[in-house]
């Protein structure tokens, strides 16, 4: 049995979307001949509500370790908050403590927040062990650059300030990384381009996953929605800058097919979770776009994040699920496994060279799983072919097994997954 450190500012009881990479990975690795030891936060520096019920999603079994991090009150009157940037002490710290007292065979270290992956050559560098760096998300992406927090969603001087660092930090990092995991295949290549230099011994496409065990921790609950006649689609999970045209084109087949078929009456859609923050106050992200289709009567938002189990129920609780891409090509919601297991119709608006809309189109067919992709140009060209399928929903709101193939999504269950990473681990210790 080998051992491997794995470093995650993110883990349970945080309820971040960060927080499930390792949740998912960790309880499978030592099948495959992995031990981890998780070092992470501990849960008194987290700013979001914690979840109990996620931290006992955890089997006993996983060894987590918890360093402090710097209190954001004090860390912002010096201008920062980001985790990675609190917590990099701490994890160094105990980190050091933890190679120089036990055996590890090598370290693996996943960003999102991004500042703890310079560890990794660091802890190379002295205490002589391999590191692999895992991408939930890109490095340097579109924000700072066509998307951002100033007006309309573009970038202000903070954010492109923070993309131009990123593109000097990472290759620091990324140089160093003997093996590099991805949540998909494009996310380390365009890395990897960026970063000439690096030749990393192993690489693989890992996304977020899924663990049918997660299901056992759902609490008994009625319904989310009364059996009133009417069709309940529902969104849950953040509405990214770059997701917004994607929504504009869902509203609009909304307005199509409400004008062309009385049936269009009977759909209504909920959205939750939208904003990724956690206070109720919250501001909206859906409405304003639906108050421009004029759709304020049939669609409702939720903008405070909500507990993954509690998220989880309400897909359940829905008649079919919604989900809408991005216009960044390599961006695969992690909520695709979430919508998958819910067992509900769903119904999915998606860039094509998404590695989401692979997966749909290989794990199913209607009326279990409905697909509008669309190119590089945007989804309001697609419009026409979102309400057809929309109209077809509403015409057979069902979910049938037989027009499911379960084993087209065994490679992506939390099992399978660490059987892969437990292969990258293998390939790159000494």
């Amino acid at each position: 049995m080998r051992r491997v450190l794995c470093i995650s500012p993110h883990f349970p009881p945080d309820s971040t979307a960060a927080t499930h990479r390792l949740r998912i990975l960790a309880p499978h690795l030592a099948a495959h001949g992995w031990e981890p030891t998780i070092l992470t936060v501990d849960p008194r520096d987290y700013e979001g509500r914690l979840d109990p019920a996620l931290a006992r999603s955890v089997p006993p079994a996983v060894r987590v370790v918890r360093a402090r991090a710097w209190s954001p009150a004090v860390s912002r009157c010096f201008g920062f908050g980001d985790l990675g940037m609190r917590a990099f002490h701490g994890l160094w710290r105990h980190a050091s403590v933890l190679l120089s007292s036990e055996p590890f065979d090598a370290v693996f270290i996943t960003i999102y927040p991004t500042y703890p992956a310079l560890l990794g050559p660091r802890l190379k560098r002295v205490f002589r062990v391999p590191f692999v760096l895992d991408y939930q998300d890109p490095w340097v992406g579109e924000w700072g650059r066509s998307v951002g927090p100033g007006t309309s969603g573009h970038p202000d001087l903070r954010s492109r300030a923070t993309r131009l660092l990123a593109t000097r930090l990472e290759p620091r990092a990324l140089v160093a990384a003997d093996g590099v995991t991805a949540v998909s295949k494009g996310t380390y290549e365009q890395a990897l381009a960026r970063t000439p230099a690096a030749q990393p011994r192993a690489l693989a496409e890992l996304p977020v996953g899924w663990d049918r065990r997660d299901l056992q921790f759902l609490a008994p609950r009625n319904s989310t929605f009364p059996d009133d006649g009417l069709v309940h689609l529902s969104y849950v999970g953040t509405l990214l800058p770059a997701g917004f045209d994607t929504l504009r084109a869902l509203f609009a087949a909304v307005v199509n097919l409400r004008a062309n078929d009385p049936a269009g009456l009977r759909l209504r859609l909920h959205f939750f979770g939208t904003s990724n923050w956690r206070i109720a106050g919250a501001a909206p992200r859906v409405l304003p776009v639906a108050a421009e289709f004029g759709l304020l009567d049939v669609v409702t938002e939720q903008p405070a994040r909500l507990d993954y189990f509690d998220a989880l129920a309400v897909l359940r609780g829905s008649t079919a699920v919604l989900l809408i891409g991005s216009s960044e090509r390599h961006y695969t919601p992690s909520k695709v496994f979430s919508a998958l297991i819910a067992e509900k119709p769903v119904l999915a608006v998606m860039h094509e060279a998404s590695t989401a809309s692979d997966l749909l189109k290989r794990f199913g067919r209607p009326p279990s799983i409905r697909l509008v992709t669309y190119d590089d140009e945007t989804a309001l060209a697609h419009v026409d072919s979102i309400a057809a399928e929309m109209r077809a929903l509403l015409e057979c709101p069902r979910y049938r097994p037989d027009a499911i193939d379960d084993r087209e999504l065994e490679p992506t269950s939390g099992w399978a997954l660490a059987r892969r990473l437990a292969g990258v681990l293998t390939e790159c210790a000494w």
